[in-house]
């Protein structure tokens, strides 16, 4: 059992985002699809809204970045990851972005695409 499985277990309900970055995120056939570099934080009302989820290459070279609404994703204590319901083809379709642009994640348009394809209201 990892550290973040013995802290759901005490019944703790909150996490340092330093656990969170490289944690695993499973897909919806429970294969892992990538891992969180990254967790989006609202600067107004101080919640987190969105992860960066690296996806394929090896060692974070090759690898997309996508960023998905935090409110698809929920932590699994058996798998000891973030458990989203896409597939694979899902995620291949979904708006994603190379590392040599980071900032993309923070543009409204780009944004606007992440929550319209994932058919989630934004928290704007």
């Amino acid at each position: 059992m990892n550290m973040q499985d013995k802290t759901l277990e005490r019944g703790q309900d909150t996490i340092s985002s330093d656990r969170v970055d490289g944690t695993a995120v499973y897909g919806a056939d429970r294969e892992k699809i990538g891992s969180v570099t990254n967790m989006l934080i609202s600067k107004r009302e101080g919640r987190v809204t969105d992860v960066i989820v690296s996806v394929g290459g090896f060692l974070g070279i090759g690898s997309e970045l996508h960023s998905l609404p935090w409110s698809k994703l929920s932590y699994d204590t058996e798998l000891g990851g973030y458990l989203v319901n896409v597939t694979a083809d899902q995620l291949k379709d979904a708006p994603r972005f190379s590392e040599s642009d980071r900032d993309r994640a923070y543009d409204r348009d780009y944004q606007s695409s992440v929550y319209n394809y994932w058919q989630v209201q934004p928290y704007w």
